[in-house]
């Protein structure tokens, strides 16, 4: 019966240590970490288990994301959240939404881990103040403080998107076509003049190690990456052959179209796109391959 009482919750405990930490590998540790906790107490004794479970993750999350904060400041150049497909059944699994979009989990970097909490507590999940109070061990006027600290520190830093999926679908393809057949001005004229370009390699690829910011630098980038020669340095960097065959196609990512690179079977790379007004205002490459294993 405490199984079945925990495995009902699992992925919505996913969903929230997803969000909060920005990584699948984080997130299914600290779930496991929480059924070993459940396993030890006397559930009988637990009203809400739904408020219990996410009181116990969510804390568990904040002391991870706590730890972790230094590994990432040592990190090899920019450091992006962990990609994880959103095609059926994927996405029940983390119950995934606008809320787990690239560019916003990216912004989440940016906040406090109790901000942070807060932030996907109440956004995400829509809990009131006083359950997210208990969730984090504060008051729930000190939570509703910070969820107003972050909710604005998003709102500064996120970046404003075309929600057309339709739209947003037919860029990410011709962004495949153009960048694929080498046509410099077609992608030239798919970006926006200030276009940014933030890549995680890890220092285990060949990848930028700061932004790239303007059209003329980012489709130099891409034009580098997109010739024969380029792919083939790319693919044995990330210790990949082209053997079993290049394909490039566009998959859903966090809830939005994404172009997934893989060889022999096995993804290389993502580029997930930002477009707003009909132009890629942002490219995020996620080409560490310890990121990839979940796609």
């Amino acid at each position: 019966m405490a199984v079945e009482r925990f495995e009902h919750h699992r992925d919505l405990l996913t969903g929230v240590a997803y969000r909060i930490l920005g990584t699948v590998t984080d997130a299914e540790d600290v779930v496991q970490e929480a059924w070993l906790r459940w396993s030890g107490v006397d559930a009988a004794a637990v009203e809400n288990d739904r408020a219990y479970l996410i009181r116990v993750v969510t804390r568990l999350s904040i002391d991870r994301l706590r730890r972790i904060g230094a590994r990432r400041e040592t990190y090899v150049g920019e450091w992006l959240p962990e990609p994880v497909a959103t095609a059926p059944g994927v996405a029940e699994r983390v119950e995934l939404t606008t809320s787990v979009e690239l560019a916003l989990l990216v912004v989440l970097e940016t906040l406090s881990p109790l901000e942070r909490a807060v932030f996907v507590l109440r956004e995400a999940f829509g809990l009131p103040y006083a359950e997210i109070g208990e969730a984090i061990g504060r008051s729930e006027a000190t939570a509703r403080q910070l969820g107003r600290r972050a909710k604005r520190h998003v709102e500064e830093g996120r970046p404003r998107f075309d929600v057309d999926r339709a739209r947003r679908r037919e860029i990410t393809e011709r962004f495949i076509g153009a960048a694929a057949g080498g046509d410099l001005d077609g992608l030239i004229s798919m970006l926006a003049a200030d276009v940014t370009l933030v890549a995680d390699g890890g220092g285990k690829v060949k990848a930028p190690l700061r932004t790239l910011t303007g059209a003329g630098k980012v489709t130099r980038f891409l034009a580098a990456i997109t010739t024969e020669a380029g792919i083939r340095r790319f693919l044995e960097s990330a210790g990949a052959e082209a053997a079993g065959g290049l394909t490039v196609e566009t998959a859903e990512v966090n809830g939005a179209p994404a172009v997934v690179a893989a060889a022999g079977g096995r993804p290389v790379a993502v580029f997930s796109l930002v477009v707003r007004d009909g132009l890629i205002e942002t490219i995020y490459l996620l080409a560490n391959p310890e990121k990839l294993t979940r796609l």
